[in-house]
């Protein structure tokens, strides 16, 4: 896979989001523990289950990378959405590291 391409930066963008997402994860379960929120078991679930989503498009690009390749516009939409899921993950990360 070319790190240029749409689908290149597309996995580049969902390993960066699984950092952030680890990062919130921890975050909320060390509040969670200290306070008892079901708010903030919520968000440590939330943050889970979007953490295994990107680890399993990251694992799906390089299995099905000869999908990728065969239509450009599939590259360019799974781009767009990894960028969306970026701004919100990082406003996510901002709000509560902050």
């Amino acid at each position: 896979m070319n790190p240029a391409s749409p689908t290149g930066v597309a996995v580049l963008i969902a390993v960066v989001n699984s950092a952030l997402l680890a990062v919130l994860g921890s975050v909320w379960l060390r509040n969670y523990r200290e306070f008892g929120s079901t708010l903030l078991l919520g968000l440590v679930g939330f943050s889970g289950v979007l953490l295994i989503e990107n680890l399993v498009s990251v694992a799906f690009f390089f299995a099905m990378r000869t999908l990728y390749a065969m239509d450009p516009l599939v590259g360019r939409v799974v781009l767009v959405m990894s960028v969306l899921e970026l701004l919100a993950v990082s406003l996510l990360t901002y709000a509560t590291v902050r």
